[in-house]
């Protein structure tokens, strides 16, 4: 497991070359290139952060605690900054201890996002990694709108080796939730993953549709832990943080899973959504293979964001 770990944490660094291009080595420059702490350094450093998509709410508040930190400790080397900086994005970005209750429990989970954020392939991911930790894993293929979904999500349950409840395309998805559920029960599932609609420019619907699964939910399965996660894509920057706003106001989000992280320089959006918003990055994926998805580890993020050995 270790040995997976440290793989994924060197795709980790190689898939966020992007976004380290963009804070690190700008911020190593500001720290050696300054030989004081002082309003101009502060400046510089508010601008990389806010160029790696950390957005302005939360550089400014990074800026603060740094200052903050910077007095506390009397540090007068701007070098001694960089971990103070690192040690403040870890805290920001630390996950809860019941973040993963549902994987210990009877659980239906909603996989929610917009067309083209990789929410169908995040199912097929998320039920292979559940598979691996030895779980029951059941897939309701409730996503009846798009065009080709159900056979996409076909492909990738297949290859997580999971089974799949779905109706034709145009059912209803709070009928295919009631079959999935129906199922979950008769087979004993432990985890029910749920592919849904996300059609943010329609949001009265999406909102109805969300409300009629949940109905469904509440009355057929009153006993399962709950859990919604949203799909979203990094390389989309400050527009994913856009929609974690919007769907946040019609869903009751639990988490986050963070997609092509590999494809972008603006990572740092990881940190403003969980900053802005409160809602934590629970999984990221930073490619297309099925094993290409890992619980976050704050501290395995930041050290990669922060890597050196370049």
């Amino acid at each position: 497991m270790e040995e997976k770990k440290k793989g994924f944490f060197g795709r980790l660094v190689q898939g966020l070359a992007k976004t380290r291009s963009s804070i690190a080595h700008g911020i190593d420059a500001i720290f050696s290139g300054f030989s004081s702490i002082d309003d101009e350094f502060y400046e510089e450093l508010e601008e990389i952060l806010i160029m790696a998509d950390l957005g302005i709410n939360t550089t400014t508040a990074v800026i603060e605690d740094l200052r903050k930190k910077v007095k506390e400790n009397k540090i007068k080397d701007p070098a001694q900054c960089r971990q103070l900086l690192i040690n403040s994005l870890k805290e920001q970005m630390q996950l809860k201890e019941e973040a993963f209750d549902f994987e210990n429990q009877k659980s239906v989970v909603l996989l929610i996002g917009v067309n083209g954020v990789g929410k169908t392939t995040s199912v097929g991911k998320l039920a292979a990694y559940l598979k691996n930790q030895g779980k029951k894993v059941l897939v309701a293929a409730a996503d009846t709108f798009r065009a080709a979904a159900i056979e996409q999500l076909s492909e990738w349950v297949h290859r997580a080796g999971v089974d799949m409840i779905a109706q034709k395309e145009g059912a209803d998805p709070a009928a295919v939730v009631y079959d999935a559920i129906t199922a979950a029960k008769a087979r004993q599932a432990d985890i029910l993953l749920c592919d849904t609609a996300g059609r943010l420019h329609n949001k009265k619907n999406l909102m109805e549709e969300l409300r009629k699964i949940d109905r469904v939910i509440e009355r057929e399965y009153p006993e399962a832990y709950r859990e919604t996660l949203l799909v979203l894509d990094c390389t989309t920057g400050q527009n994913a943080l856009a929609q974690a706003k919007e769907f946040n106001e019609v869903a009751d989000i639990t988490g986050i899973i963070l997609t092509k992280l590999d494809g972008t320089a603006k990572g740092g959006i990881a940190i403003a959504i969980q900053a802005e918003l409160g809602i934590p990055v629970k999984f990221i994926c930073i490619g297309e293979k099925l094993d290409d998805i890992q619980k976050f580890d704050a501290d395995d993020f930041v050290n990669a964001l922060f890597e050196k050995n370049e």
